[in-house]
C-alpha cells in the first residue's frame, strides 16, 4: 500500500491506497447504495432473536440474558449481509452489517436494508469506522435530551458516500476482513483464557486440585478471622483536587482500568487508608463486586470501596485471588436500591485455607496466568489500534 494525497481540487482520495489504484473516489448518495425492506415474522419465535449493538450483532440472550419479551410476532427478518441501523443510537455507532448469523429476526425498532451497487464486505468494514460514525452523526439533529439525537432519514439518504471502483472496494474489504478475523480470534483466545481462569479458581478454592505434594486438609475460617477490613468515606468536592496534591483518592469502579488501579483525584485530608498490596472490593454502585489489587503505595478510599488486608495466616496475594473467587457469592447478597455489599457479608464468609507454602504456590500459578492474560489483552489492543489507524487512512 502507498501513501497518497487525500485530495486534489474537488477530487477525493484516501491517504492510503493499494498498488494499481489511483483514480479519485466518486460520491454516491447513500440512498442509492441501500434498499430498505421490512420482511416481518408471522408467528411467535419464528426465528432466532438477535440484537444490534455498537459492538456488533448478538444473540438477544448474550446481551440481556433472556430470550424474548411479551411477543416477537411481527419482528423483522434479516439474513447474512443485511444492514441494521438503530433509530435511537445511530449517532453513537449502532450500525451493523450482519456477518455473524445466517438469518434471524430483530426488533421492528431497527431499520433493515439490502446493500446494492457496492461491496457488502467493504460496507461491513466501513460501517464500524470513525468515518461512518461521523457520516451518520451528520444526518442527526438535537433530540428531546442532551444524549438523544433524531435521525433525519432523507438527509442521510442524500448524503454522498465516497467509494472507489468495485475492484478496489474488494481489495480493501479482503484486507480489513482478514485483519478483523485476526482480531476476532484474539478476542476468542482472551475469552477462553479468562474462562479457564474462572474454572481454575473454582477448582482450587473448592479443593478439587492440590498444589501440595502431600495434599492436606484446608482449615475452616470466617473471612473476618483472616483480614482487617477498612471501609471508605466520601469527600465533598472542596476536599479533593486533580492537581496531584496530597494522597491519591480512589472513588470507585472507574478507578479500575484493565485490572489495574488508576488515580485521577487527590486529597490533603485522607482518613480511610488502603496500602499497596491490599485487595480492594467495589462494594457499592456500578461495578459492585469487582476486585483489584492496589498498586499505589497509599490511598484514601471512598465508600464505594472496602480494603481487605490479610493477617499473618494468609498472604496478600492469596487474599486477592480468594476474594476474586468469593466475589460472585458476596455480590449475590448485595442489597438496597443502589446495590451495596455490607461489611458483615464479607466478614462472615466461610472459607477454607491451606498452609502458607501452598498459598504461595497457588498465588504464583494465578499470577502467571494473569500475566499471560494481560499479554494477550495488550496484543488485542495493538491489533484494534492498528485496524483503527488503517481505517482512518483507507476511508474518506
Amino acid at each position: 500500500m502507498a501513501n497518497v494525497s487525500s485530495s486534489n481540487g474537488l477530487e477525493k482520495r484516501p491517504k492510503l491506497r493499494f498498488p494499481g489504484f489511483d483514480e479519485p473516489w466518486k460520491p454516491i448518495a447513500f440512498g442509492d447504495l441501500v434498499h430498505e425492506f421490512s420482511d416481518r415474522t408471522t408467528e411467535e419465535d419464528e426465528d432466532t432473536l438477535l440484537s444490534a449493538a455498537i459492538e456488533g450483532m448478538f444473540l438477544n440472550t448474550e446481551l440481556f440474558g433472556h430470550q424474548r419479551g411479551a411477543s416477537n410476532k411481527g419482528y423483522k427478518k434479516i439474513k447474512y449481509g443485511t444492514m441494521v441501523l438503530s433509530t435511537q443510537n445511530l449517532h453513537l455507532g449502532n450500525a451493523n452489517v450482519n456477518q455473524r448469523f445466517t438469518h434471524g429476526m430483530v426488533s421492528p425498532a431497527y431499520k433493515t436494508y439490502n446493500i446494492t451497487g457496492c461491496s457488502v464486505g467493504l460496507i461491513a468494514q466501513w460501517i464500524k469506522s470513525e468515518a461512518a460514525k461521523r457520516f451518520f452523526y451528520n444526518a442527526t439533529t438535537v433530540g428531546a435530551s442532551v444524549c438523544r439525537r433524531n435521525v433525519e432519514w432523507e438527509t442521510l439518504y442524500e448524503q454522498p458516500l465516497y467509494l472507489p471502483c468495485i475492484e478496489e472496494q474488494e481489495e480493501i474489504a479482503k484486507f480489513l476482513t482478514l485483519l478483523s478475523d485476526r482480531i476476532n480470534k484474539q478476542q476468542q483466545f482472551v475469552s477462553s483464557l479468562k474462562k479457564y481462569k474462572r474454572g481454575a479458581l473454582k477448582a482450587v478454592f473448592t479443593q478439587q486440585v492440590s498444589f501440595s505434594a502431600k495434599p492436606q486438609k484446608w482449615d475452616k475460617y470466617k473471612m473476618g478471622d483472616l483480614i482487617s477490613l477498612q471501609s471508605g468515606q466520601d469527600f465533598a468536592p472542596a476536599e479533593y483536587n486533580d492537581q496531584e496534591i496530597g494522597v491519591p483518592y480512589m472513588t470507585g469502579a472507574s478507578c479500575i482500568v484493565k485490572g489495574e488501579t488508576v488515580v485521577s483525584r487527590w486529597t490533603q485530608t485522607p482518613r480511610c487508608y488502603a496500602y499497596k498490596g491490599d485487595t480492594l472490593l467495589v462494594c457499592k454502585g456500578s461495578g459492585s463486586g469487582a476486585v483489584v489489587r492496589l498498586t499505589q503505595e497509599k490511598v484514601h478510599i471512598a465508600r464505594q470501596f472496602m480494603s481487605l488486608r490479610a493477617n499473618e495466616k494468609m498472604t496478600s496475594d492469596f487474599c486477592y485471588y480468594l476474594t476474586g473467587f468469593l466475589s460472585d457469592r458476596i455480590k449475590r447478597n448485595a442489597t438496597g436500591l443502589i446495590e451495596g455489599i455490607d461489611r458483615g457479608t464479607v466478614l462472615n464468609q466461610t472459607v477454607f485455607l491451606p498452609l502458607l507454602h501452598e498459598q504461595k504456590k497457588i498465588a504464583r500459578f494465578f499470577s502467571k496466568l494473569d500475566f499471560t492474560i494481560t499479554a494477550h489483552e495488550n496484543m488485542l489492543d495493538t491489533l484494534i489500534n492498528e485496524r483503527t489507524g488503517l481505517m482512518q487512512r483507507l476511508f474518506i
